[in-house]
């Protein structure tokens, strides 16, 4: 009889400029595992416009296909995620004053163990992709609401430099050791 863990899956969320990027990666090479990269950025690179609802459908969906296809390449059942679709209810909800149905759905299956919010305590460093630096409290907020409506299990992640990561990697050892009954 096979005995196949349940894949955790570990997602970095949170508002702009908060160093998401950079913690997933570094989470990901010290859990030996994949992360699975932020599927807007590389949609947006080459947007020479602003963003249209159809734009967050397609990363929407983008989002989901890139996680889908290196689910596969997961090791120690860990994937890490650069964000997750909850992003885009952030942005269509900003943006557009509301989030289409699929989103919405998708977010009540929702199926992400330990979500990991970047605090807004970093120096904002700019970026051509990145639409609010003013907003960053308004979106922290937001974050914490959002995670709270879809009753996730989630950390708030602090600190500069070294510290940020250190703090990230005891928030997921809490919660490795929780899931392994320690």
């Amino acid at each position: 009889m096979e005995n196949k863990k349940q894949l955790l899956k570990i997602a970095v969320v949170g508002p702009e400029s908060t160093g998401k990027s950079t913690i997933a990666e570094q989470l990901a090479r010290q859990l030996d595992t994949v992360c699975v990269p932020e599927y807007a950025r590389e949609y947006c690179r080459h947007l020479n416009r602003e963003y249209t609802l159809q734009d967050e459908m397609n990363m929407f969906y983008g989002q989901l296909a890139l996680e889908r296809s290196l689910v596969p390449l997961a090791q120690n059942n860990i994937l890490v995620c650069d964000t997750m679709f909850l992003t885009i209810k952030v942005w269509c909800d900003h943006l557009f004053g509301h989030t289409p149905d699929d989103v919405l759905d998708a977010l009540r299956a929702a199926d992400y163990d330990l979500y990991l919010l970047m605090d807004i305590d970093l120096p904002w460093v700019d970026d051509p992709l990145r639409d609010f630096p003013e907003l960053r409290a308004h979106f922290m907020g937001v974050w914490h609401n959002e995670l709270k409506a879809i009753n996730a299990n989630y950390t708030v992640v602090s600190g500069l430099g070294e510290k940020r990561h250190e703090n990230a990697w005891e928030a997921v050892k809490r919660f490795l050791d929780k899931k392994q009954g320690r």
